[in-house]
């Protein structure tokens, strides 16, 4: 038999590996606390407190730091930056020790847990949990911390699922909650409710009024930052993605539409545009408007327009995105394809002319088509001819469009849209009543589905008629108050009153919004 010596294990502590002294432990202590609330601040000044004097009580360790997270989650590592402030610490060989509260402080996620203990192990650094007694560096060590750092993390997933029962329940009760650090035109209240802030409110009716105007995104934007205008968030740039969410957001009606998003995952706290995945809840008149709801609406539409999606006859949809009076309006009596305004510039004459797209883009065109460009100059006396011979010929006009408000009213739904809201909210309430009790709720929910769709069409409908009806209205009071002919062609006009112009060889047809059309000859 071989003879065996036995070398015993010099005593190597953290990561000293010379000297014949034997130095003091750099001891280090970790804190968190979980919210912000005025209970836990005190807890979180007794934890730094706790473990400043504890560490410098004990003469074999000297005191390498007290991190410290405060009001910061402890699922994910990724934003405590004092957490990672010490790891680094430690991975350049400042720390021996650490010493924190519990597993769960020191992280509710097991991998992020595991993860972290290993890489400190391999750098001979000790974590020590106080709550569990827990040396990492003990050989049983690791298996109590899988055990106690999943427990900790399904603690945390139930406290995860616990939040979401809660604001479900504050939906459902139409309670309004709305971070107003960024949010233009208002401010919070004593009662949590929304309060106007009447400087910022200006900044947002300047925005739907100058789009309704006619603007584009790019003007306003660029008419805010010249005159020194800050956004909800303080900044001086304004993106016209900014604009489009406020013109959009119901809040400034007065409104709110709950749970826009929601949290996919408890751990990384990733959320995500819900697309009907998850309940929405809609709240009307929860606080004070900045924009009536009529101009609101009126915004909404012009949003459509301007972003209107157009089917030509080959069933190739196109988007053409414009703010002149013509944009989208103009119509080839040939192909039926859409004009588009170009700028010409023929032998250094310039000028602006309007031409089908399937001569702009014969590839995709559904057929050779030959009609003609027109000026603008053109276009905008044909508008003119149009209005006049409406004034002309006002009696016959008048009689048409009181038919047209006659057929308006015998094509009203018989189903109202006030009677299937009665409807939704007797089932609104049986769902939730279903939903609590942990009751199968898939019929009532179909039905719901059903009705928002019926509801949806009703006010369409509705929305539509009375479109018709205040159209007509605004041209019978138009010609009544204009004693003479147009003289001049009057942009604001044609956006209010004109539905469409279609361009053939011999002539124009102009049709108003209130159902009349009008033939041009030039």
């Amino acid at each position: 038999m071989a003879n065996v010596t036995f070398i015993p294990a010099k005593h190597k502590i953290g990561n000293n590996v010379s000297g014949d002294e034997v130095p003091k432990l750099r001891v280090a202590a970790y804190c968190r606390v979980s919210t912000d609330s005025d209970e836990q601040e005190t807890s979180y000044d007794a934890q730094v407190s706790h473990y400043t004097e504890y560490i410098q009580q004990n003469p074999q360790w000297t005191l390498a730091g007290i991190f410290a997270d405060d009001g910061i989650s402890g699922t994910n590592t990724k934003k405590r930056d004092e957490f990672n402030r010490m790891i680094d610490e430690c991975m350049a060989g400042n720390i021996d020790m650490i010493i924190t509260k519990s597993i769960s402080r020191f992280a509710r996620n097991t991998l992020d847990c595991l993860q972290y203990i290993r890489l400190l192990k391999d750098k001979n650094i000790t974590v020590y949990f106080e709550k569990e007694s827990i040396n990492t560096m003990d050989a049983k060590g690791e298996v109590l911390i899988t055990i106690m750092a999943s427990l900790a993390q399904q603690e945390s997933q139930s406290l995860s699922q616990n939040v979401k029962l809660g604001l479900q329940y504050r939906y459902q009760q139409g309670k309004v909650t709305v971070n107003c650090n960024r949010f233009l035109g208002y401010t919070k209240g004593d009662d949590g409710k929304l309060v106007i802030d009447p400087e910022q409110s200006e900044v947002v009716k300047r925005i739907y009024r100058e789009y309704l105007e006619g603007s584009s995104m790019d003007r306003i934007s660029a008419g805010l930052e010249a005159d020194g205008i800050l956004t909800g968030a303080g900044k001086e740039k304004w993106h016209t993605s900014t604009i489009n969410k406020i013109l959009r957001n119901e809040k400034y009606m007065g409104d709110a539409l709950l749970q826009k998003t929601y949290t996919t995952d408890f751990l990384t706290k990733k959320r995500i545009k819900n697309n009907g995945t998850v309940p929405q809840y809609y709240v009307e008149d929860d606080h004070e408007a900045i924009i009536p709801k009529e101009i609101f609406m009126q915004v909404q539409a012009e949003l459509v327009r301007r972003r209107k999606v157009h089917t030509g006859p080959n069933g190739q949809k196109r988007i053409y995105s414009g703010n002149n009076c013509f944009s989208q309006i103009i119509v080839c009596g040939q192909c039926g394809e859409l004009y588009r305004r170009v700028h010409w510039n023929n032998h250094g004459c310039k000028s602006i002319v309007w031409r089908c797209i399937s001569r702009l883009e014969p590839s995709r065109a559904a057929m050779n088509c030959t009609s003609r460009t027109i000026k603008e100059d053109l276009l905008q006396e044909v508008t003119v001819k149009a209005f006049n011979r409406i004034f002309t010929d006002s009696d016959v006009f008048l009689r048409q469009m009181q038919e047209n408000i006659a057929k308006a009213i015998m094509a009203a739904d018989t189903m109202s849209p006030d009677g299937i809201q009665a409807r939704l909210d007797e089932l609104q309430k049986e769902l939730i009543r279903k939903a609590n009790s942990k009751q199968d709720y898939d019929a009532i929910a179909d039905e719901i589905f059903t009705l928002r769709e019926q509801k949806s069409q009703a006010e369409a409908d509705t929305r539509s008629r009375e479109e018709t009806r205040k159209r007509i209205d605004e041209l019978q009071k138009f010609i009544a108050a204009q004693p003479n002919k147009l003289t001049e062609f009057d942009e604001t006009l044609v956006k209010r009153l004109i539905q469409k112009v279609t361009i053939y060889e011999d002539k124009f047809i102009v049709e108003f919004k209130s159902g009349v059309t009008v033939d041009v000859n030039e």
